[in-house]
């Protein structure tokens, strides 16, 4: 998708893994979680171009410098009975902000959403993230304040994993 001379957003493409990896942590520093990124560009590479790809990113580039991206993935809606695209993250660098490059890029995913007849797109934003959430309200989003994120990891994880396993 041309933007506008010289800028595009395109669909990630194998070597683009290193880029993203770095955005990913630049990201990770803004919200004050960067000891937390254990991702690397292989795990980008291998998510995103396997046989079975469980995602999908876009880049968006202008005149061919990495500025964004976007890395989202299909969900998949009880109560709707559909998929629906789920933003996992989105970054555009802070030289870059304030250009419409982040409302361009939640446009192009709204189109792939509509295009594959997915009915909704959703994503997080922390709590305290002002410009964000002022961003995506103006664009029309609803902050859905009811729901709490839950997570189970690591060693959490593998505690319950194993308690489905038979005991001898």
């Amino acid at each position: 998708m041309r933007l506008s001379s010289g800028r595009i957003i395109r669909a990630a493409q194998p070597g683009d893994g290193e880029q993203i990896a770095g955005f990913v942590r630049a990201l990770a520093r803004y919200e004050r979680m960067e000891d937390q990124v254990r991702a690397c560009a292989a795990d980008f590479e291998q998510a995103l171009f396997a046989a079975r790809p469980t995602a999908e990113a876009l880049l968006l580039l202008e005149n061919e410098q990495a500025l964004g991206f976007a890395l989202y993935y299909p969900a998949f809606s009880t109560f709707d009975g559909c998929p629906r695209l789920y933003l996992e993250d989105l970054y555009v660098t802070p030289e870059a902000r304030g250009q419409g490059h982040g409302r361009a890029m939640l446009a192009a995913l709204a189109e792939i959403a509509v295009t594959r007849g997915w009915r909704r797109m959703e994503w997080s934003v922390l709590d305290w993230n002002e410009p964000a959430i002022g961003f995506y309200a103006g664009l029309g989003a609803e902050l859905d304040r009811q729901w709490l994120r839950t997570v189970l990891a690591d060693e959490a994880l593998r505690k319950l994993a194993d308690s489905s396993k038979p005991r001898a």
